[in-house]
């Protein structure tokens, strides 16, 4: 499924940005909690992308830390949004377009157990109500987790928090700032990075390889992302380094990303994993990341 491609806006200054954000609106942070979300792995990213990006690239868009973290700095000079989850990108392109409505939907919004499975229930019209029923699910669901049925249904129970921060309007009208100068829209990560080129830069952070059958977090929409998906995506990013596209990939430490991630530089890091239904999973995991950049042949 993709979805019309909008058309590109014209881009604000960089300069513009940046003097908003320090007049009263807070850098630009994920709006979303995200299972494998890249807060922690920020700042090994950016050590790894170019300083300057004519268009960025992030095709598994989930939380977008790292979008967040290039905005703020003013790293690239447009941004291609993409991921295979409508109701994600619902989210970010009414945020981008009509960030006070997302605002004042979130307002008429209380919290409770009861409320919670209300707005579960519901399967609102409009971009505005459907992007603000994923920003509370997301907010006051458990453990912050994003989990469809087969049926695409979300199936989160309801979270135990106090005083869950759903309706932040500082922090939307941060992330809606930074998003003016993106298209954003639903698309497989091969076809969204079709017009890829030299000076470009892509970031992948696709589901992870699970490390065993009971850290999956694949199941964030009805389609799978399997080993056939994975394979498909190594073999892109060997294609965009070739057409001389930066490309940067992150994924678990595993046998498969090993093998499948060999001919180019990885480093492994150790990253604190938070989000887990339970306890004993939020310890530390192995991560790669991965850089086109060939190894010599021995």
């Amino acid at each position: 499924m993709v979805t019309e491609r909008p058309k590109p806006k014209k881009r604000q200054p960089a300069e513009t940005a940046t003097s908003e954000w320090r007049a009263g609106l807070p850098p630009p942070k994920p709006i979303l909690k995200w299972a494998g979300g890249k807060t922690r792995l920020i700042p090994d990213v950016l050590a790894r992308l170019p300083e300057h990006i004519t268009t960025y690239y992030e095709p598994f868009l989930g939380g977008a830390a790292v979008f967040f973290a290039l905005a703020r700095s003013n790293r690239f000079e447009h941004a291609i949004l993409t991921d295979k989850n409508p109701e994600l990108v619902d989210v970010y392109r009414a945020v981008q377009q009509d960030v006070e409505s997302v605002i004042e939907e979130l307002s008429r919004m209380t919290h409770s157990e009861q409320a919670y499975y209300h707005i579960r229930a519901q399967k609102p019209r409009g971009l505005i109500k459907r992007a603000a029923r994923t920003i509370y699910l997301n907010r006051t669901g458990y453990n912050g987790l994003y989990r469809v049925n087969r049926s695409g249904e979300f199936n989160v129970p309801f979270g135990r928090y106090k005083n869950p921060k759903y309706c932040d309007p500082p922090r939307l009208r941060a992330a809606s700032l930074a998003l003016q100068d993106a298209e954003i829209f639903v698309s497989d990560f091969e076809q969204a990075t079709r017009d890829a080129t030299k000076g470009d830069a892509v970031y992948f952070d696709p589901p992870y390889v699970p490390l065993s059958p009971t850290s999956n977090f694949t199941a964030y929409q009805r389609e799978p992302f399997g080993l056939g998906e994975q394979e498909r995506l190594a073999i892109l990013f060997d294609e965009l380094g070739r057409r001389h596209v930066h490309a940067v990939l992150s994924n678990s430490d595993t046998p498969i990303t090993q093998q499948l991630y060999k001919p180019f530089h990885v480093d492994k890091v150790s990253m604190p994993r938070a989000i887990n239904s339970r306890a004993s999973g939020r310890g530390n995991v192995g991560e790669l990341l991965v850089v086109y950049r060939r190894q010599k042949a021995r």
